[in-house]
């Protein structure tokens, strides 16, 4: 059994050390909750609960603390993935959940499974989730004061359970500021992806990963035979071509756990329940 999760990027240019450290201390707790929960659960449960620990925690862009679009709206997106039954399921622009990577998970067994905008909303609230409000005084802050944070901020887990069944999911609250329908790559194979051979959750500028296919890529080379780190390598020298701004996390069949990032500075964390590494 091990785990990876993310939680977007880190700029030294625009967060503080007491950030990052803050950052480095919430992902140690939440890869280690989540890897308790992965003792006696799936490996799809424990994708949505380690991802739902990131969407509550302010800290992220993701759920609550999620950036606000240029007309003033938070729109989220999310989905999960089984690498067993390779059913994917998402919702993409969706308004007022507390945890969408919740409601993505509820349309798993759905004939539609990957709702946008207002359709996403309605099921949300035929399905029992309540109206929340994700957003925070510094979110209104930044967008009032036309700041940005980046625009690079995701969350996600990868997990394999004691069955060796791989799944993830990905969960983002845009990149702040953007054109209103505007999609991301959060609910899309290009940033969420797994099969029986590998699971991939990236995070980065969606264009870019949308454009480079990346997670989508990745899992397909480890199922051709590459190893995860050659599928890496290939992936994201592809990248350099469009010079994209791009991080993953992955975990493949036998365990494998890797990470990679375009440009500095991926905050992560894995457990295995033995070896805890974070970002630096």
């Amino acid at each position: 059994m091990k785990i990876i999760i993310h939680g977007g990027f880190f700029s030294e240019s625009d967060q503080s050390h007491e950030v990052k450290t803050a950052k480095q201390e919430s992902l140690k707790h939440i890869v280690k909750k989540a890897f308790e929960f992965l003792q006696n659960n799936s490996a799809f449960d424990t994708a949505a609960f380690a991802v739902s620990l990131l969407e509550d925690d302010e800290l992220y862009n993701a759920g609550t603390g999620s950036q606000i679009q240029s007309d003033g709206v938070i729109r989220m997106s999310a989905a999960i993935m089984d690498g067993k039954t390779q059913k994917m399921s998402g919702v993409i622009n969706i308004q007022d959940v507390k945890n969408p990577v919740f409601v993505a998970k509820e349309l798993i067994n759905e004939d539609d499974r990957v709702l946008g905008g207002s359709g996403a909303k309605k099921y949300a609230s035929e399905h029992g989730f309540e109206n929340f409000s994700t957003e925070i005084p510094k979110r209104r802050e930044e967008y009032e004061l036309k700041l940005k944070n980046g625009g690079k901020g995701t969350v996600g887990c990868v997990a394999l359970d004691k069955e060796g069944k791989l799944a993830v999911a990905t969960s983002t609250g845009g990149k702040g500021f953007e054109i209103p329908g505007r999609i991301s790559d959060s609910a899309t194979v290009a940033g969420n992806y797994a099969n029986s051979f590998c699971a991939v959750s990236c995070t980065g500028v969606g264009e870019d990963i949308v454009s480079n296919a990346t997670a989508a890529k990745i899992v397909t080379r480890v199922t051709d035979g590459m190893s995860l780190e050659n599928a890496f390598d290939k992936t994201f020298e592809e990248l350099k071509t469009i010079d994209g701004f791009a991080g993953a996390i992955a975990i493949d069949k036998n365990g494998n756990i890797f990470h990679r990032d375009s440009y500095p500075t991926m905050v992560f964390a894995s457990f295995d329940g033995n070896n805890l590494q974070t970002f630096n």
